[in-house]
């Protein structure tokens, strides 16, 4: 059950990394964000199974607000991510990362 809560992680920093672009600054309620990340998880699964992103979740990674998701980069869930290959995911969505960007425990290099 391990395997499934760091790729549900993985996939949480997906989100995070392609909706930085824009998204801040909006209001976004609890029961928004949650179901935001619950939606991303769900049409994004293959993406921890090596796939790359299909255009469902590039779709839904980009309606995503930074907001829900940058509380959620803790010190643990950054030590089970590989930045380089989520921020090449992210920008296979056409998304580009500012470089030194920080959310959470995670500087983009």
């Amino acid at each position: 059950m391990k395997g499934t809560s760091n790729a549900s992680w993985a996939l949480v920093l997906l989100l995070w990394l392609v909706s930085i672009s824009g998204a801040w600054g909006q209001e976004v309620s609890p029961s928004q964000c949650q179901d935001e990340i619950r939606r991303g998880i769900g049409v994004c699964m293959a993406v921890v199974m090596g796939q790359p992103p299909s255009a469902a979740c590039c779709a839904r990674v980009r309606a995503t607000h930074a907001e829900c998701v940058c509380p959620l980069v803790t010190p643990e869930v950054a030590a089970m991510i590989d930045v380089d290959r989520v921020k090449k995911l992210a920008e296979g969505c056409g998304r580009n990362i500012p470089p030194h960007f920080k959310c959470g425990s995670i500087t983009i290099p």
